[in-house]
């Protein structure tokens, strides 16, 4: 290689016009390069030539001169990506023919983007035509793509083991060609340039081996020997073939199938599916579309990730685009690619000529230029002979259409069509090929393959194969391109889901044979667009001339040359170039950029040609350098440039002179502010010092009149407080006799009631409970028994003998229904039964409420007594009460005595307890930093717990695919025409679904019984389902215990452990065991009266042996209940000696303990004496009692219980202590208040005020000593005052009965006499009562699917407005409910399944609205809460009312679907954060960084860039800060208004705020033009306008402002000084969110925008590093912006009952029931 290209040959041409120096690639970069700065156009550099010409080498060096020139104003390395890509796309897609080594086998577009800077933001590529075939043929002397042969010669790598690969020789789709290697090319370095290429575009190693594992496929399916069978129509592949093997295991998917379905294909019929064998060559074919399709969609997958790679989010301002197209080819052989490839090349050479002769000519002759008209040659016909009506790609696609079209067909067409044509002609030894006359030459193609590679087919089940891979990578290749397979998918067929509900007949299938958009269609479509784009832009040209054919270096073949110069046009281009005027500007565009070169005289005229004319005239002396057209100034090569330098030389000269007045001005107003402060400060001085001498005159008398209010105030107060004492005194004591008068005569009537009603509540509760254990037997008796014949009958139904059974035909059903008519006829005679009993027993009740009314009106006779003997005791208690008074005075008196003396030694404590605080914070502070890191890790590991379990869904749906894949084949199957379908299965699936038999021999009944069996197929399903669900039940109980793990140490955290927790544990183990022994007795007589019954009725003795096991579980698990209270109990009496005795009688107890139980040799021999020993003598004593002989080995855990316990003992006695020293601080604060008080009253007003405080505390003290244990003094108020209340209450009821005894007295005289007179004409009139509303809701089975489309698919939000929120959840909940009651659990599982289904076809069908998205969110997540809420679980119930309790599921755990719900509730908030992504990422960048919120910061701009305009015009796409909160305050009166937890709404403003955080930092890290001090006052004001927002919303809680902190702590940092080691110490303290390269990299960035600011020096940044070197901060520079957090959705129970809800009429649900 020639040293011309390196780069200080870049720097010498860069800033040089076009012709200054010699012809070179670089030069042509410059030229496009200057024009796009110039005249802000985008361009195109058109590479063409011949192959093997240097076309890819010459686009690469433009590539990399723009990288050079135009390198990215920061350090995204965005032009080392745009040049990593050439590696990549080399290896991919070039490949060795026999003209050329590197031959680019595809075409390429690459759109390089600039800002308005004019520096690289970023690159887009599109590319066409990838020769597909030559993966699975190459002709002699020439290669497969170069990245087959640089995998082979590097399989010896470690970490290609597993790929299985050996030498290119050994695999058919690389040895083709004969010689496998390259002359001086080395594949093993190759390669390892593509690997650093991709890691440099950001693919991560993962995908790096899913790319070489694919590619590795795709030698071994090559590999794979067919064997042919017998008959010829059919062949086979082996299952131990390796290569196969190999291929499956590398893709991740399933052998069997495809090993099936590579020897057979699907042919679908509008009434019947068929599985068709294929001959050999026909499975050779579809192996090879195979491979051909996976490299096609492997290479689509690439471009589309190497354009991610290189995307960028600013807005672009131009582009330069670089086209290396295939050149024109011809071989012995020519075939559908070589035509392609030569009608690319015409379309090139006709714009070339359009635009070089025809544009330019036409364009002179236009503006009245003198010119003479040069001839060229149009190849205008060649193309209207390709791509024409009826052309040669017309007549292509239309016999690609035709049933059974051929090559030969399609030859002959072409023949009778176009034979007249000038260039097209017939081949005279052959009727199967055409010659087309190009531009360059003449070529010969060969029809034969044609067709085939313009219809590209594939067959869809491989594709559907490799869609259900176990590698997201291969599914994902295929899931996303829906148009590359022939066959179409099935019709009418959702998306998958959890949970399917599928119709009875399945839907067909279109034809394989549909046809699509052909290659050619493709092709021409994607090349006039190429078209367009070139037209739009200005094209520059580069063309390549291949020296010579042989491939020789420095070999020139003249006449070889001369022939490509003319074929492609360069001759005439060089006469036209040669007198023509390359530069043009209009007037008004040369008058608006140049008149800073006019005279001002030269100004006043308004006609801009004469002034534009006089410009020229006096600044270019020849008047051959330029021509004035009609519209335009025309210039010769060069002018431009000098008048640039004249425009640059007057600009400068300019900014000299204003920047000279401005700094004159600046120093004039420096120095008027500075006289103006000076005497601003002398007149605040002075009259500074006349205020104050105001100010202590004022106070002086306002002292004197103070002092004067102060001792009237006084001795007012103390007068007031004396006689307030003596009333609150007599209040209290009067209130306290009446008290307690009135709480004895409340005792002794409560009492009575209380026993009536505690005797009548425990004979119910016997009865209940001897009810529900009799309920409780049944159903476990009655449930084994079905799971026993349940066994017996799947064992039966998949016997022989069963299916001998079914062959009877409608006998058995007969039989079978007379049978059910008995069992109904015997039921209805039972029900009748009960129906008389229940008569009976209802009579004798209504007899005994009779007798009980008759003797509650004896009873109210003696009433009246009863009250006047209450009262007469009331007054006894007032007598004593007065007693009691005395006798308490005389107590206070003596007692006042001894509380003085206590006081004294208490201030001696509380010194003590003071260094003992002291003491124990120390030590508090110390547990409570180990604590707080150890709730950290929890934290995280919870997280990552969290995030693991929400991937699992999209695991599933991988599983799910493959799940359909399977049954699709089993319907294939049974569907095959001339088959029965298997009666085994067909009977298995009816047993485990409880239908009835389906007799497969009748004709008729085909269409009924596939219905059912697509029914048990549903449900069989659900079986499925749950069982991939099991996992993720795991991970959710793992997640609950860390959970409980974490509220734990919270609850450790807060120091609020109760003393007495283990006594009520204990309370709780006891009277739990009283229940069990209650239980037990009570079983124990149900079992006797059972006997007793069995044995008269002479029954079988299953039932009493299964009460006999029932008892032995029970008595298990009492013996566990009395171990816990055993060892709860050693623990309980343990801590108690410890806490009464002392360490030191704790030790000699336990020595003597020890001392006299080693005696025992068993004791003494046992291998854990060690830890044995340890034990308190409680535990000894309660060990023996129990009859231990030996300790067990799991003491290790009591003891360690044992040592927390004592643990927690302390910490609850260090709070006491804490308790108490706090108590004494407030006493003593108290006491000292009280006496600064004293101090300032007179000698007797002291006496009597100490008197009075003495008296309250002792008062208050005597209180607490006569309270019960436990209670404190507030308790006791509280007690008092409800005592009050209830004495008030008993008075007025009084009052009442004395009316109601007066009254029934003088009505029952009444009654007497009127009860004589219509004794015989009484009648009795009976009312009926309303039944009421249960909260269930209650529908006939055909109207499920009415309900699904009313509730859910056709429902709009708008409709509920005003509503119930979450209504729909209600209605679910209600009809569930009723399917539990009547224990229905098939109506149960398909309206839950219809439901999930429903919703996820809603959203589906509503994938970009939030709306609808948030609607059903907070509805699935209502409906997970009632499921949750109505369980019957004990942790959901907490907060139930006794209504909703009454509400509860009562025969179903639905546990499984609750975990359903949450998996698509899950699915559900990742649809939401990505609409609600989507509508707000468009306006980050532009309202954070672009908007001018403060006015006036960005009106100076950083200069400095090469040719940058000076305006800057803000596009059309430009947001504010007010629309991102007003598009967020959208999002939130969504989700208040319909309902959505509070906790939900935190989390999706959280993972917003977090979006806008790394949109934002990116973009700031990205660009220069934003990274300055005006930038960081405006993100400061944005970033406050975000908090104050959150604030008004109330969503501070919701952690999202700690996701902005990087953000902030960047606006900081653009703010900071930056030049002393101080201020690096304050920007390494204040950025700890922001990583080291984020802050280096904005220092990097950092622009001054005026003279008073400065750059960041580079020492200033290197201080920065040496600071932050001990940080260990992740490699990445920027931030994923999509990073999701994981969502927890916690329980949040209903308020609403649900016989509260009531259902609107417009919902047309007219068919639900209420029950």
């Amino acid at each position: 290689q020639l040293p011309i290209y390196g780069q200080d040959v870049i720097y010498a041409y860069s800033g040089q016009n076009m012709g200054d120096m010699d012809p070179h690639i670089f030069a042509v970069a410059e030229e496009a390069y200057k024009q796009m700065a110039r005249d802000e156009k985008n361009q195109s550099i058109i590479v063409s030539g011949e192959s093997g010409a240097g076309k890819t080498v010459s686009a690469k060096y433009a590539m990399r001169y723009f990288a050079t020139v135009g390198g990215s104003a920061s350090d995204t390395n965005i032009e080392e990506k745009v040049l990593a890509s050439s590696p990549i796309m080399e290896a991919i897609g070039n490949a060795k023919t026999t003209r050329n080594d590197n031959s680019s086998r595809f075409g390429k577009y690459i759109q390089i983007g600039f800002d308005k800077r004019y520096h690289i933001i970023g690159a887009n590529m599109r590319t066409y035509l990838l020769e597909k075939s030559r993966v699975v043929f190459q002709a002699e002397d020439e290669r497969n793509y170069h990245i087959f042969y640089q995998l082979c010669a590097a399989a010896s790598l470690p970490e290609f083991k597993e790929l299985m690969l050996t030498c290119a020789e050994d695999f058919f789709y690389t040895s083709q060609g004969g010689d496998i290697r390259i002359e001086g090319i080395d594949d093993a370095e190759d390669f390892e340039k593509t690997r650093q290429a991709f890691t440099l575009l950001g693919v991560r190693e993962s995908h790096q081996i899913s790319i070489f594992k694919i590619i590795a496929s795709i030698l071994h399916l090559g590999n794979v020997e067919i064997q042919a069978e017998r008959d010829g129509d059919s062949c086979s592949v082996s299952p131990q073939d390796e290569h196969l093997n190999s291929f499956c295991r590398l893709l991740g998917v399933e052998h069997s199938q495809m090993e099936h379905w590579l020897c057979h294909r699907k042919l679908v019929t509008t009434s019947e599916t068929y599985v068709k064998t294929m001959s050999l060559q026909q499975v050779v074919n579809a192996r090879n579309a195979l491979a051909k399709h996976i490299y096609a969609q492997l290479f689509s997958w690439i471009v589309e990730h190497i354009n991610k790679a290189l995307y960028t989010p600013l807005k672009q301002h131009s582009f330069i685009g670089v086209l290396d197209i295939y050149g024109f080819e011809t071989f012995e052989v020519n075939s559908f690619e070589q035509f392609c490839i030569n009608y690319a090349n015409e379309k090139l050479q006709q714009q070339f000529n359009s635009h070089v002769f025809k544009l330019e000519q036409e364009e002179y002759m236009k503006e009245e230029i003198p010119w003479t008209l040069i001839d060229f040659y149009d190849n205008q016909p060649c193309i209207d002979l390709i791509e024409a009506k009826l052309g040669i790609l017309d007549l292509l696609d239309e016999e690609c259409k035709v049933p059974k079209g051929t090559d030969q067909n399609w030859a002959q067409k072409l023949y009778d069509r176009h034979s007249g044509s000038q260039h097209f002609q017939k081949p005279r030894m052959s009727n199967t090929a055409f010659i087309v006359i190009h531009f360059a030459d003449k070529v010969e193609y060969l029809s034969d393959g044609f067709l085939e590679k313009n219809r590209d087919t594939v067959y869809e089940e491989q594709i559907n194969i490799l869609k259900a891979s176990k590698f997201p990578l291969v599914a994902d290749l295929f899931h996303d391109d829906k148009d590359s397979v022939s066959a179409t998918t099935t019709s009418g067929k959702g998306s998958s889901s959890k949970i399917n509900i599928r119709s009875a007949r399945p839907p067909l299938k279109a034809s394989n044979k549909e046809h699509k958009r052909t290659v050619g269609h493709q092709f021409r479509t994607s090349l006039h667009l190429l078209m367009e784009t070139l037209n739009a832009t200005t094209p520059h040209y580069v063309r390549c001339i291949k020296p010579n054919d042989e491939k020789l270096p420095f070999h020139f073949d003249p006449k070889r040359a001369v022939q490509q110069l003319r074929a492609c046009g360069v001759l005439e281009t060089i006469r036209i170039s040669a007198a023509g005027y390359p530069s043009r500007w209009t007037y008004h565009d040369f008058f608006n950029r140049y008149r800073v070169l006019v005279k001002k005289r030269e100004l006043t005229s308004t006609d801009k040609k004469a002034i534009c004319r006089s410009v020229l005239e006096s600044l270019i002396k020849d008047p051959d350098k330029f021509q004035f057209g009609r519209t335009k100034i025309f210039f010769r090569a060069g002018q431009v440039a000098y008048l640039e330098k004249l425009r640059a030389d007057r600009f400068r000269a300019a900014t000299i002179m204003i920047q000279k007045t401005v700094r004159g001005w600046l120093q004039r107003v420096k120095y008027r502010r500075l006289k103006i402060a000076a005497l601003t400060l002398q007149r605040y001085c002075r009259g500074h010092l006349a205020r104050r001498l105001a100010e202590h005159l004022r106070r002086t008398r306002a002292a004197i009149v103070l002092q004067k209010q102060c001792r009237m105030w006084r001795a007012r107060q103390a007068y007031q407080r004396v006689r307030g004492a003596a009333v609150v005194i007599q209040a209290f004591a009067r209130g306290m006799f009446v008290r307690r008068i009135y709480q004895q005569i409340l005792l002794e009537h409560k009492a009575t009631i209380l026993q009536k009603h505690l005797r009548g509540w425990m004979a119910r509760r016997r009865f209940q409970r001897l009810r529900g254990a009799a309920i409780i037997i049944q159903c476990a008796f009655r449930m084994l028994k079905a799971k026993q014949e349940l066994k017996a009958l799947k064992i039966e139904a998949r016997s022989a003998e069963h299916l001998k059974r079914l062959n009877v035909g409608m006998e058995n059903k007969v039989v079978q229904l007379q049978r059910k008519i008995d069992d109904q006829n015997k039921e209805f005679k039972s029900l009748s039964e009960q129906l008389a009993v229940a008569t009976s027993t209802h009579a004798t009740e209504v007899e005994k409420l009779k007798k009980e009314l008759a003797q509650y009106h004896q009873s109210q006779g003696g009433g009246g007594l009863r009250l006047q003997e209450e009262v007469e005791n009331l007054r006894a208690e007032l007598q004593r009460a007065h007693c009691e008074r005395k006798v308490l005075e005389d107590t206070h008196t003596r007692e006042k005595d001894e509380l003085r003396k206590q006081v004294a030694v208490l201030e001696q404590e509380n010194a003590l307890l003071k260094d003992e605080k002291e003491q124990l914070n120390n030590q508090i502070l110390c547990q409570a930093k180990g604590e707080y890191q150890s709730n950290l890790l929890m934290k995280k590991e919870l997280e990552e717990e969290r995030s693991r379990y929400q991937n699992l869904v999209k695991e599933y749906s991988r599983l799910e695919q493959r799940y359909d894949n399977l049954r699709d084949e089993m319907t294939i199957i049974k569907q095959t025409p001339g088959h029965r379908r298997n009666p085994s299965n067909q009977s298995s699936l009816e047993s485990d679904s409880n239908y009835p038999s389906i007799s497969t021999s009748e004709v008729g009944d085909t269409e009924d019984a596939l219905q059912q069996v697509e029914v048990s197929k549903a449900a069989m399903d659900m079986m499925v389902f749950l069982k991939l669900q099991k996992r993720v039940r795991e991970l959710e109980q793992e997640r609950k215990k860390l959970q409980v793990q974490l509220e734990k140490r919270e609850q450790q955290d807060s120091r609020r452990v109760q003393v007495r927790a283990g006594a009520a544990s204990l309370q709780e183990l006891e009277s739990e065991n009283k229940k069990l022994k209650n239980d037990l007795n009570e079983l124990r007589k149900a079992v006797a009266d059972q006997a007793t019954q069995d044995n008269s009725s002479h029954c079988s003795p299953d039932g009493y042996s299964l009460l006999l096991n029932q008892l032995k579980l029970a008595n298990e698990e009492l013996e566990v209940r009395k171990e816990e209270v055993l060892i709860l109990r050693t623990q309980i009496v343990s801590a108690d000696q410890r806490r009464l005795t002392g360490r030191s009688t704790v030790t000699t107890r336990n020595g003597a303990g020890q001392a006299g139980l080693l005696a025992n040799p068993p004791l003494a021999s046992f291998p854990c004496w060690s830890v044995w020993s340890v034990l308190p003598p409680c535990a000894w004593h309660c060990l023996l009692r129990a009859r231990v002989p030996h300790p067990p080995c799991n003491l290790h855990r009591l003891l360690e219980a044992q040592l927390q316990a004592q643990g927690r003992e302390h910490e609850a006695e260090v709070e006491a202590l804490r308790a108490q020293v706090e108590a004494l601080k407030e006493d003593l604060d108290r006491q000292q208040q009280t006496f600064c008080q004293t101090l300032l009253l007179s000698p007797e007003a002291q006496l009597e005020f100490g008197v009075r405080q003495e008296l309250t505390r002792l008062t208050n003290d005597n209180l607490v000593s006569a309270l019960p244990e436990g209670h404190t003094l507030r308790d006791l108020k509280e007690l008092v005052e409800k005592l009050e209340k209830n004495e008030r209450k008993l008075k007025k009821q009084l009052k009442i009965y004395m009316k109601k005894v007066q009254d029934l007295e003088a009505a029952q005289a009444l009654a007497q006499s009127e009860r004589r007179r219509h004794e015989l004409n009484r009648q009795v009139t009976v009312q009926r009562k309303e039944k009421d509303f249960q909260g269930m809701l209650d529908y006939h089975r055909e109207d499920e699917a009415l309900l699904i489309r009313n509730l859910v698919t056709d429902l709009k939000p708008q409709m509920l407005t005003g509503s119930v929120p979450c209504l729909p959840a209600y209605i679910l909940y209600m009809c569930i409910r009723h399917a539990d009651y009547i224990n229905d659990d098939l109506k149960v599982h398909s309206l839950l399944t219809s439901t999930i289904n429903g919703i996820k076809r809603v959203l589906k069908k509503h994938n970009e609205d939030f709306e609808m998205t948030s609607f059903w969110l907070s509805n699935t997540c209502r409906l997970l809460h009632c499921l949750k809420q109505y369980s019957g679980d004990e942790g959901f119930m907490t907060q139930n009312t006794a209504k909703q309790n009454e509400h509860c599921l009562k025969n179903f755990d639905l546990t499984e679907y609750r975990q359903v719900l949450s998996d698509l509730s899950i699915q559900i908030y990742q649809q939401l954060i990505k609409i609600a992504e989507g509508v707000l990422q468009p306006m980050i960048v532009s309202a954070m960084l672009e908007n001018e919120s403060i006015q006036g910061l960005s009106g100076v701009k950083p200069t400095g860039y090469r040719k940058r305009s000076s305006s800057m015009v803000d596009g059309d796409n430009s947001y504010c800060l007010e629309a991102i909160i007003r598009q967020m305050n959208s999002f939130h009166t969504v989700m208040c208004d319909q309902g959505l937890d509070p906790e939900i709404i935190l989390q999706v403003f959280k993972q917003l705020f977090y979006m806008i955080n790394a949109v934002t930092l990116n973009n700031l890290l990205l660009r220069k033009d934003v990274c300055s001090w005006s930038t960081g006052m405006q993100l400061r004001y944005n970033i406050s306008q975000l908090e104050e927002w959150l604030r008004g919303r109330n969503l501070q809680q919701s952690g999202a402002v700690q996701t902005l902190e990087p953000l902030i702590q960047a606006a900081q940092l653009l703010q900071l000084k930056k030049k002393t080691p101080e201020d690096a110490e304050a920007i390494c303290s204040l950025c700890t969110s922001l990583s080291t390269q984020q802050i280096v990299k904005i220092l990097n960035l950092y622009t001054p925008v005026n003279e008073f600011e400065e750059r960041v020096t580079v020492a200033f940044i290197r201080t920065i590093q040496a600071q932050l070197q001990e940080r260990n901060d992740p490699q990445q520079l920027l931030l994923d912006s999509k990073h999701m957090f994981p969502v927890l959705f916690p329980f949040n129970p209903s308020l609403l009952t649900m016989d509260s809800i009531h259902i609107p009429a417009y919902l047309n649900l007219e068919f639900l029931n209420e029950v």
